[in-house]
């Protein structure tokens, strides 16, 4: 039995990195537009990162399959990855100077034990001109990021404050995923790595 990282993220790898228990990662093959959104975060992040478990079910019948997804929201809508530069700039100027929730759902799934949660933070934005988010785009790539930003690296100059859990800004809350994968019969704790 192994652990296997259903995301293509290299946030959440780098995350999972922080312990030494050995995982492969692996990229469901699902699309994310096929959940719809009925204005509950909740729901749609638990969905959508139970369906990309499914996905990888019967390629990893043995083993624990994590998967993750995250999304931006604010004032019942949700900012997923832009698709171009132009609606990246957009999202970033509705965020600009402005509070939003990220929320993750979490899935992990070991034979036919299903086991769903989710994470809550508050992102406080400072306010942002045209070209500060220019600048900030063009030397953090934001199509790979929900709400096309990172609150890691230069993304400290946009973020005021947070209340939460930091990793789950960026994209994997490790003390939900703990307490899904105990359950499971894997504990994080034993896998602290050291520094």
């Amino acid at each position: 039995m192994q652990l296997i990282l259903g995301s293509s993220s290299p946030r959440r790898r780098e995350i999972l990195n922080f312990f030494s228990v050995p995982f492969q990662q692996a990229n469901p093959d699902f699309d994310e537009t096929q959940v719809v959104f009925n204005k509950d975060p909740v729901a749609f992040v638990t969905e959508v990162a139970k369906r990309k478990a499914l996905c990888l079910v019967d390629k990893y019948p043995e083993d624990v399959i994590l998967t993750a997804d995250t999304v931006v929201f604010r004032e019942n809508r949700i900012f997923l990855k832009p698709e171009s530069l132009e609606e990246a700039h957009a999202m970033l100027k509705e965020l600009s100077g402005k509070e939003h929730q990220v929320f993750t759902g979490i899935c992990v799934i070991k034979k036919n034990k299903t086991l769903i949660d989710s994470e809550e933070s508050r992102v406080f934005f400072h306010e942002l001109t045209d070209s500060q988010i220019r600048a900030y785009h063009n030397h953090f790539l934001p199509l790979d990021k929900a709400g096309g930003y990172a609150i890691q690296k230069g993304g400290s100059l946009i973020v005021k404050r947070i209340e939460g859990c930091y990793y789950n800004i960026m994209g994997l809350p490790i003390h939900t995923v703990r307490s899904l994968l105990l359950k499971v019969g894997i504990d994080l704790w034993d896998y602290l790595k050291s520094i």
